[in-house]
């Protein structure tokens, strides 16, 4: 059985044969680009990625999942990060892909990073909603999770709840639940557009730039050739209890009403400007 809450009641996928994939990164990741800029050290434990001038890295893992609960913890580029971007993400492949999106845009020193976060299902994005963070994502590592089930996609920040995405299906909205999804990580230069649109550009005489990451943990349904982990149907993943306590509990949904009060600077469903005929349907 798989408990994916660590003490934080939100739901519980009970799977059979679910993967637990716990630390080791020689295990679990390949360094996929960026040459010697992406590194792996302390016998499989910790991460680097660095940008420079030329180039910079990135990691997919070795395994695709469908569900699951994601946890990664990262300690994001010091100092002058402006124009760079750490994107951690689940992803599929093709025109028609789904993603589940964090990205973390660099700043001035002493200003805050913004976390990005996005949906894409079938190949369309546009769901953005952005925060600030209550602390300084540089200085510790801090867990960054992704839970992803068919009912819904809850993004969470040291197993605080910031956002959730519901299947809304039922109104026509795709969801992802039909394709694997890798788990990329990479960073790199965005400067045309990451740091105040682009006004701030990447100061390159502060490279190299670096992101450090551990404690990777996947507690999730592994696919492989076309069957699951936990069976032929995702829903066979899932006892009726899991069903029944598959909400965020009172705590978790006042957690998340104070990230996003108090933290969100962006939220797609109240941009009128960019939706005059009205926000998508899954906002309403």
């Amino acid at each position: 059985m798989g408990l994916f809450c660590n003490g934080f009641s939100l739901f519980v996928i009970v799977c059979s044969m679910a993967v637990v994939a716990s630390g080791n990164f020689y295990q679990d990741f390949d360094l996929t680009w960026g040459d010697r800029r992406a590194k792996i050290f302390n016998g499989g434990q910790l991460l680097s990625l660095s940008l420079d001038k030329v180039s910079g890295s990135g990691f997919q893992s070795k395994k695709e999942y469908l569900f699951g609960r994601i946890d990664m913890q990262l300690k994001l580029v010091a100092g002058n990060s402006a124009g760079t971007v750490t994107a951690y993400y689940l992803s599929s492949q093709g025109p028609t892909h789904d993603e589940i999106d964090f990205e973390f845009l660099g700043n001035l020193s002493g200003d805050p990073y913004i976390l990005h976060t996005n949906v894409f299902t079938q190949g369309k994005g546009n769901r953005e909603q952005q925060f600030y963070l209550w602390f300084d994502p540089t200085r510790n590592f801090h867990t960054y999770s992704i839970i992803w089930n068919p009912q819904h996609i809850i993004f969470l920040v040291d197993s605080i709840p910031i956002r959730v995405f519901k299947n809304a299906e039922s109104i026509g909205v795709p969801f992802p639940k039909s394709q694997p999804m890798r788990i990329y990580s990479s960073l790199w230069n965005a400067d045309d557009w990451a740091t105040r649109g682009g006004l701030v550009k990447t100061d390159w005489t502060k490279a190299p730039f670096t992101a450090y990451y551990r404690n990777f943990k996947a507690n999730a349904c592994t696919w492989s050739y076309g069957t699951s982990s936990c069976g032929s149907k995702p829903s066979s993943a899932f006892s009726d209890g899991a069903w029944r306590t598959n909400e965020l509990d009172a705590p978790s949904r006042r957690r998340l009403r104070w990230v996003q009060k108090y933290f969100m600077i962006y939220n797609y469903c109240t941009d009128l400007r960019r939706f005059p005929q009205g926000p998508p349907p899954e906002c309403k």
